[in-house]
C-alpha cells in the first residue's frame, strides 16, 4: 500500500524533533524525551523520581517542592542531551493548588487520598442533587473529585478558600511554575465535577449552586496550547533557552488514550495503572439517568472527543502489596509478581477491587485474606495465590465494565486495548481476555508518555492530527495479542 506524505512530514523526516514529556504517576514521576523521526516516536527515559505524598499535620499533601525540583532536573538533563523544543506535564485528575493574590501557593496541594472529603458527597446533596450534578457534569460521583474537595474547604477551612485568587489543577500548576501562565487545560478540568462537558468550559450552574468563588477559575484551553517560554529566571538557572511550555492532555488517562494504537472509530480501551479506566471514545458525552446508575463518567478527550468510561481500582492493589512485602523483606519487582501469580495454584476466590476496605494505603495482602474469610471463600495461602486472586478479580471487574459500556452505547466491541503498566502483566491480560471473551491487544505500556509527546508533536506541526498520531504510534510499538480461551473449554 502506497503511503502519501505531506510536505510537513517529508521535511520532518529529514530532521529528528525532540520534546520532553513529564508524567507524574501514583508512585513515581518520569521525564521522558520523545524523538520523532517522521515515522515513529521513540521514548528515552531521562529522569525517574519518586512521587510519594507527605503528611503535614494530619493532612496528606503533594510533595510539591521536591517534585518541581525533579521536573527542573528532567529539563536540565534532557536539554543537555537533546535539542528539546517543548515540555508538558500530565498527572492524575481531581487534585489542585490554590494561589494567593501574590501568585504564590497558599499551601501544598492536598492529595486525593486524604480523608478530608469523607462525608462530602452526602453534604453536597444540600447544594445540588446527585442527579442534577451528574446531568451537568457527566462525572461519576466520587468523593475524591475536585468539587467535593472544594466543598470540604468551604465548610471546614473557609478562610483558606477566601484567600484564594486562583485554583490550578495539578498539570496547570506545574505549567504555571514553569512559565507563569495561568490557565485550565480541558481534559484535566473535566475530572473536577465542576466542568460542563457539553460546552467544554467551567459549569456556571454547578459553581453557583455550591457558591464557590467564580474568580478562582481560569480560562479553559485545549490540549496543545502554547503557553509561553520557560520564564527567564528558570531558563537562566537551568541553562536552557527557547524552551516552549505547552499543554498536553493534562489528565494522564487522556494522554494515554491518544496512544491507543487503533484504526477503528469504535474501540474499547483499558488504561491500566494505579486505576483501571475502561471505556470508549465517543463524539459527545452520554449523561443520562441510566449512565448515572451504571457509574459511568464522561471526560473531555483530545480533539474535542469524549472519553466515556468507568473508574475501577486497578494496580493500586498490586503496588501496595509489593510495598507491604518489601517491608517484610520480600522485595519483588512487578515481573516477579506476575510470575508468582502465573505459577501459583489456582484459587476460586474473588475480591471486589472497589470495596472501601482496599482504598487506603497499608497491608493489602492481609485485607485480601480478610475479605475472602469474611465472604466465606477459600483464603489465599501465599503471595502467589494472593496475587492470582487480585489479578482474576480485576479481570472479572473489567468484564463487568466492558458489558456496561456496551449496554450504554449499544455497540459491541470485539477487541480490548490494554495500555499502560498493566499491559506488561501477562496474567492480567490473559485473564481479562478470558473473562471478557475478547481479543486483548496489550501495549504500549508507556502510553501516557507517548500520548503526551504525540500531543506536543501535533502542536509543533510534526503530526497533522490524532489519527496520524495513532498511526505513528502503531508503527512505533507492536501490541501483544492475547486470544480468549473459550469458557466451555
Amino acid at each position: 500500500m502506497c503511503r502519501l506524505w505531506s510536505a510537513v512530514q517529508i521535511g520532518n523526516f529529514m530532521k529528528k524533533r525532540y520534546v520532553l514529556a513529564i508524567d507524574l504517576g501514583a508512585s513515581s514521576g518520569r521525564g521522558m524525551v520523545g524523538c520523532f523521526d517522521g515515522e515513529k516516536i521513540i521514548l528515552k527515559e531521562i529522569h525517574r523520581f519518586p512521587n510519594v505524598p507527605i503528611t503535614i499535620g494530619n493532612t496528606l499533601h503533594w510533595d510539591i517542592d521536591r517534585l518541581f525540583n525533579d521536573i527542573k532536573q528532567s529539563i536540565a538533563k534532557a536539554a543537555l542531551l537533546y535539542p528539546i523544543e517543548s515540555v508538558s506535564v500530565d498527572t492524575w485528575g481531581v487534585d489542585f493548588g490554590l494561589l494567593g493574590s501574590d501568585g504564590n501557593l497558599l499551601e501544598n496541594p492536598v492529595h486525593y487520598r486524604d480523608n478530608r472529603t469523607v462525608g462530602m458527597l452526602e453534604r453536597a446533596k444540600q447544594y445540588l442533587s446527585n442527579e442534577e450534578h451528574y446531568r451537568l457534569s457527566g462525572n461519576q460521583l466520587m468523593e475524591i473529585n475536585t468539587a467535593f474537595q472544594l466543598l470540604s474547604l468551604k465548610e471546614n477551612r473557609l478562610e483558606l478558600l477566601e484567600k484564594a485568587d486562583k485554583m490550578l489543577m495539578m498539570p496547570d500548576l506545574f505549567h504555571y511554575l514553569l512559565c507563569k501562565e495561568k490557565c485550565s487545560e480541558q481534559t484535566i478540568a473535566s475530572t473536577s465535577q465542576l466542568y460542563d462537558p457539553f460546552k467544554k468550559t467551567w459549569s456556571k450552574e454547578i459553581i453557583e449552586a455550591f457558591d464557590f468563588p467564580s474568580c478562582i477559575f481560569t480560562p479553559v484551553v485545549p490540549p496543545g496550547t502554547l503557553l509561553g517560554r520557560l520564564h527567564k529566571s528558570l531558563a537562566d538557572e537551568l541553562g536552557v533557552s527557547n524552551l516552549v511550555v505547552m499543554t498536553t492532555a493534562g489528565h494522564d488517562t487522556q494522554s494515554a488514550m491518544i496512544a491507543v494504537p487503533t484504526e477503528q472509530k469504535d474501540f474499547l480501551f483499558l488504561s491500566c495503572g494505579t486505576w483501571s479506566l475502561l471505556g470508549t471514545e465517543t463524539s459527545v458525552p452520554i449523561a443520562t439517568p441510566k449512565t448515572l446508575s451504571k457509574g459511568m463518567t464522561n471526560e473531555s478527550a483530545y480533539g474535542g472527543k469524549t472519553a466515556f468510561l468507568q473508574n475501577i481500582t486497578g494496580l493500586w492493589l498490586i503496588q501496595e502489596s509489593r510495598r507491604q512485602w518489601a517491608l517484610e523483606g520480600r522485595d519483588y519487582n512487578f515481573a516477579k509478581m506476575a510470575k508468582l501469580a502465573q505459577n501459583s495454584q489456582k484459587i476460586d476466590s474473588y475480591i471486589n477491587p472497589d470495596d472501601p476496605i482496599f482504598a487506603s494505603p497499608g497491608d493489602i495482602p492481609n485485607r485480601v485474606q480478610e475479605y475472602c474469610r469474611n465472604t466465606e471463600q477459600s483464603i489465599p495461602k501465599n503471595d502467589g495465590q494472593i496475587l492470582r486472586c487480585i489479578y482474576q478479580s480485576l479481570a472479572l471487574r473489567h468484564k463487568l465494565a466492558a458489558e456496561t459500556v456496551s449496554d450504554c452505547t449499544g455497540k459491541e466491541y470485539k477487541e480490548l486495548h490494554i495500555i499502560g503498566g498493566g499491559a506488561n502483566a501477562a496474567p492480567l491480560c490473559q485473564m481479562t481476555a478470558d473473562a471478557c471473551q475478547k481479543t486483548v491487544l496489550a501495549g504500549p505500556s508507556e502510553a501516557t508518555a507517548l500520548g503526551n509527546a504525540a500531543a506536543q508533536f501535533i502542536a509543533l506541526g510534526c503530526l497533522e492530527n490524532l489519527e496520524q498520531a495513532r498511526q505513528c504510534i502503531r508503527s512505533s510499538c507492536e501490541p501483544i495479542q492475547y486470544d480468549s480461551i473459550s469458557l466451555e473449554e
